[in-house]
C-alpha cells in the first residue's frame, strides 16, 4: 500500500447563503435537479441514510471511460445539518462500463461573515487509469456545478431537507 496516491478534487468556494440552506441544496430533489442537472436523486440526509444521484447520459463518449451521466451513489455516514456530511463506499455507475471507487464525498460549511464557506472533496484510494481519467473529468464538473450551485442559492432559492422530519436550521 505505500506509495499508493489518493485521487481527489477539492474546492472552496464562498456562497452567500445560511449554511443549512447551501447543506440542503446537497439533498433537494429540485435542487439537485436544478444546480447538479440531476435527473432523479434518492438521498438522505442521516447516518445510514442513501445517496444516490442521476444524470442522463451524455450523447458523446469519452475515449477512456465511455458515455458519462449514469449513477453516483453511496452511504451518509455523518450529518451535521449546516455543517457536513460525508459519503463513503461511493461509487459511480456510467452508462455501459464498469464502476469506479470506493470513493468518498466530504461536503462541509463554514460561517463567514454573511457567507458560507463550502467545502467539498471527493477521494478514492483507487488510481487506475480509468480513476485517474474521472477525476480529470470531475473537475471540470465540480467547477461548473459549484459555480451553478452559488448562483442557484444566491438568487434566493430555499432548498428543504427532504423527509424524516428534519428542518433546516
Amino acid at each position: 500500500m505505500l506509495g499508493k496516491r489518493t485521487l481527489q478534487f477539492e474546492q472552496t468556494i464562498r456562497v452567500t447563503a445560511a449554511p443549512v440552506q447551501v447543506i440542503a441544496a446537497f439533498f433537494d430533489p429540485e435542487a439537485l435537479a436544478t444546480w447538479w442537472q440531476a435527473v432523479r436523486s434518492v438521498t438522505t440526509p442521516r447516518p445510514l441514510g442513501v445517496y444516490a444521484v442521476e444524470w442522463q447520459e451524455t450523447p458523446f463518449q469519452d475515449d477512456v471511460l465511455g458515455s458519462l451521466g449514469g449513477v453516483f451513489y453511496g452511504t451518509v455516514v455523518e450529518f451535521r445539518n449546516g455543517r457536513e456530511f460525508l459519503v463513503t463506499d461511493a461509487h459511480w455507475l456510467p452508462p455501459d462500463s464498469d464502476a469506479i471507487g470506493p470513493m468518498a464525498l466530504e461536503v462541509s460549511c463554514e460561517v463567514a461573515g454573511p457567507a458560507t464557506n463550502l467545502r467539498v472533496r471527493q477521494s478514492s484510494a483507487e488510481n487506475g487509469e480509468r480513476c485517474a481519467r474521472y477525476y480529470e473529468l470531475i473537475a471540470s464538473g465540480w467547477n461548473d456545478s459549484l459555480g451553478n450551485l452559488k448562483q442557484y442559492l444566491e438568487q434566493g432559492a430555499e432548498p428543504r431537507l427532504p423527509g424524516l422530519g428534519l428542518v433546516p436550521g
